[in-house]
């Protein structure tokens, strides 16, 4: 099975996506569901759904740790044309995972307790993001 999610981000944030990704392969049977995301300016988590602090608290992380290009500690960028927050969200993009694999039993996907599945913008428009699914 081959499916696409598609996302409406409004900026920067994590967007959870678990339901989408659970409908897609409900009554699936066994298997490995894998998700790939299609931009290169954003990223896929498995990360805690329980507490909004904890998307609160990475979105912060990253933001620090790879600031606006604009910023005077990302003097060094060449590729700014596009705004500050562009190469910024490329560097998060190739630090963070694009792909997931979560097995799936009896069409329902293996998470744990507190996991969720979540897109990770990292450009601060709203962008309609695309997600490729294939279930073996």
């Amino acid at each position: 099975m081959n499916r696409e999610l598609q996302i409406q981000t409004q900026g920067q944030g994590l967007y959870e996506v678990t339901g989408q990704v659970c409908d897609a392969v409900t009554g699936g049977g066994d298997g490995l569901l894998t998700l790939f995301v299609r931009h290169t300016s954003c990223s896929l988590l498995v990360q805690e759904n329980a507490d909004p602090e904890v998307q609160t608290d990475l979105k912060a992380f990253f933001r620090r740790l790879v600031p606006p290009s604009d910023h005077p500690s990302m003097s060094y960028l060449r590729h700014t044309y596009e705004g500050p927050d562009d190469m910024p969200a490329h560097i998060k993009a190739a630090l963070l995972p694009v792909s997931l694999q979560i097995p799936v039993s009896g069409g329902v996907p293996m998470l744990g307790t507190w996991q969720g599945v979540y897109l990770f913008e990292h450009r601060d428009a709203p962008h309609k993001r695309r997600i490729a699914l294939h279930f073996d």
